[in-house]
């Protein structure tokens, strides 16, 4: 019965693909003895989109619990594989097929076992795949395993996301960070990549002084990770004395956090008019981006735009990209940007929260905004409690999400002053009315009475010409 449903996901699946295109077979595997539990949130909303879909009555008494607990895991595991398949088309490949298997443990030589690896290697000879890629990383044996068994190049979940931030990757600093992660993600999987990486040199101009090839090359990447390092040290060091500089004005930094494809970019666009670029795809934007906005209250903040993030994101990427989220650890706030079209939205926010663990700031003050509520309608357009919910691509919500940052931010607090000004003072009243809110002003004579409301930091500044009580 499971052998029919996964041939016909299968025959689903499929795609035609463009001539010359690199075509690749698609390998999803779900382990059902670690089968994750999930959070109470996310079973009531597999279940509420699972009724609403129609799948299946859950009106069954003891039946009802062991149907939902499995509809809820291959909602979740379908959910998964859409992911996976989003992940495979921005690399830049054409989904030939897509397979699927289900066993209790993983195989330790080849992670899926022989018979699926019979599938695969026939599905690869009628479709012309240029290579094979697995929703699951590879040990270095299994990755050795398969690469002789297939006859096309093998790549794990992990590779495949070096691949799209290789793609993506713009600025030095970005491609300094892909290239450290690349290197740390080969150096455990020189062994076996060939006869001559395991041998000493033999023969007229290949002898050595006893190193083996392997030794070499390992030696190489060692010299080339220590390298780059000192590269993106130098880059920290930058980053360190411009943000220097930016203290000596203070001037809090708001970072957008969020789960990849969940509109950061959309919005940060649409807050800032900065015009980065906007893409479906997964990973779009890898480079920092910092631009300045004017909260209602007139004071001045950095919005960073940040990297995405992905369930099961490799821990050499959080490691390696430590440049870049270097903002998310120096924000005054962060705006957890959520996708409130996506069925796995609350999965996502734990993804996101075990990211944000790994950098140390879960103890930042959050705002969650639920983006894309133009895709969907009812209580979620509406928003939870304490959070805003906002379209960046209509551009709706955006004046409750910028009162919501004014006043989340304790940094620089607002304050309300009375000053009495000399007409003279023309400079004091501009810097006033152009960095605060002027709820009040009057002139007596050669005198300019205001009251403003603006940041401690600005309105200290003119402290000699406050109103005495």
């Amino acid at each position: 019965m499971v052998a029919a449903q996964e041939a016909a996901t299968d025959a689903r699946r499929g795609s035609t693909v463009r001539p010359g295109a690199e075509r690749a077979v698609l390998v999803a595997v779900e382990f059902t003895g670690q089968r994750r539990k999930l959070t109470a949130a996310a079973r009531l909303a597999r279940k509420a989109a699972a009724v609403s879909a129609g799948v299946a009555d859950l009106n069954g008494g003891a039946d009802e619990s062991a149907t939902s607990a499995s509809l809820i895991v291959d909602l979740d595991f379908e959910a998964s594989l859409a992911e996976f398949e989003e992940l495979a088309r921005s690399a830049g490949a054409e989904i030939a097929a897509t397979l699927v298997q289900r066993r209790p443990r993983p195989d330790a030589a080849t992670l899926v076992g022989q018979g699926k690896l019979d599938e695969i290697e026939g599905v690869i000879a009628s479709t012309g795949a240029h290579l094979v890629l697995f929703d699951h990383d590879l040990t270095p044996s299994q990755l050795r395993n398969l690469e002789t068994r297939l006859p096309c190049r093998v790549i794990d979940r992990t590779q495949l996301i070096l691949d799209i931030f290789a793609r993506h990757a713009r600025t030095r600093e970005g491609q300094l960070q892909v290239e450290l992660a690349q290197l740390e993600y080969q150096l455990p999987r020189l062994a076996g990549r060939g006869k001559a990486m395991s041998q000493l040199g033999g023969g007229i101009g290949t002898r050595g002084p006893g190193e083996t090839q392997l030794e070499t090359d390992r030696r190489k990447i060692n010299l080339r990770i220590d390298h780059v390092k000192a590269q993106l040290e130098s880059v920290r060091r930058i980053r360190r004395q411009q943000r220097q500089r930016r203290e000596a004005v203070p001037v809090p930094v708001v970072a957008l956090v969020g789960y990849t494809n969940a509109g950061k970019s959309t919005l940060f666009n649409a807050l800032t008019e900065a015009g980065v670029l906007e893409s479906s795809r997964m990973f779009a934007t890898l480079d920092p981006k910092l631009r300045q906005l004017v909260l209602p209250s007139r004071r001045k903040i950095l919005l960073s735009d940040t990297v995405g993030f992905i369930r099961n994101l490799p821990h050499t990427l959080v490691t390696s990209f430590r440049a870049t989220l270097e903002e998310v650890e120096r924000a005054e706030l962060l705006l957890h940007v959520r996708d409130a079209s996506s069925a796995m939205m609350d999965e996502q926010k734990v993804q996101v929260e075990r990211v944000l663990g790994e950098l140390d700031v879960v103890g930042k003050p959050v705002i969650e905004v639920l983006n894309k509520i133009d895709l969907v309608s009812g209580d979620v357009a509406m928003g939870a409690p304490g959070s805003v919910a906002v379209s960046g691509l209509k551009r709706v919500g955006l004046d409750h999400l910028l009162a919501a940052m004014d006043a989340a931010l304790v940094v620089d607090p607002l304050i309300e002053r009375r000053f009495r000004l000399p007409q003279s003072e023309g400079a004091v009243m501009a810097a006033l009315e152009a960095g605060s809110v002027v709820k009040e002003k009057r002139f007596e004579g050669n005198l300019a009475y205001v009251v403003a409301r603006g940041p401690t930091s600005l309105l200290n500044r003119f402290r000699r010409f406050q109103e005495r009580a």
